[in-house]
């Protein structure tokens, strides 16, 4: 027989709501429930509407879902270009340049040539035409010339490894071997960088 009064649905519907807590076994029961419900709409509905980005195209084009305010649905982008590289590729080596060799073997040699009394400014001047401006006006001015304990070169340099735009060539003192790093600049080659060669 059906409900005719509000007062008789009240009844039924505070009923149904206060059955769960009636004894500890039905608040579980409704809880387990609840859960499986829960717990299918979760799997069942993304299956259902189609997850948000996933659009038929081939391999190689990615899509991204984006919703502009004021839009109706959602934008679907899709893109065909490849994967960014993080990482450059190794340059690949170059015969050596001689010109860029001998700016080494000059550099050395200027580096090495401090007589007694040679103030930084004359021999960072004796540097500065086969040396990079940052590296004269950086590293270079906080070098004592005293301190160098090579006074010539008494060698030929060796290119230890040689790329189109760089270089670098380890040339033989009376001191320590010199490792110079050279580099190609539209004037012609330049130091940038210095070490002691093991």
């Amino acid at each position: 027989m059906p409900i005719r009064t509000n007062r008789g649905r009240t009844a039924v519907y505070r009923r149904l709501w206060g059955w769960p807590l009636r004894s500890p076994r039905h608040l579980v029961g409704t809880l387990v429930v609840l859960a499986v419900v829960l717990t299918t709409l979760g799997i069942l509905l993304p299956k259902a509407l189609g997850k948000p980005g996933q659009t038929a195209s081939g391999p190689g084009t990615s899509a991204t879902s984006t919703s502009r305010p004021g839009a109706a649905a959602p934008v679907t982008v899709t893109s065909t270009l490849p994967p960014r590289l993080t990482t450059q590729p190794p340059p690949s080596s170059a015969p050596p340049d001689q010109d860029g060799v001998r700016v080494a073997k000059e550099w050395v040699t200027a580096w090495a040539n401090h007589p007694d009394g040679t103030t930084t400014e004359q021999w960072l001047n004796g540097l500065r035409p086969y040396t990079t401006e940052e590296y004269l006006a950086g590293e270079l001015t906080t070098v004592d010339p005293a301190n160098i304990t090579a006074t010539k070169v008494t060698g030929e340099p060796q290119v230890s490894t040689s790329f189109a735009g760089s270089m670098e060539v380890d040339v033989p003192t009376d001191g320590p071997k010199v490792r110079v790093t050279v580099i190609k600049r539209n004037f012609g080659w330049r130091v940038t960088k210095f070490t002691q060669a093991g």
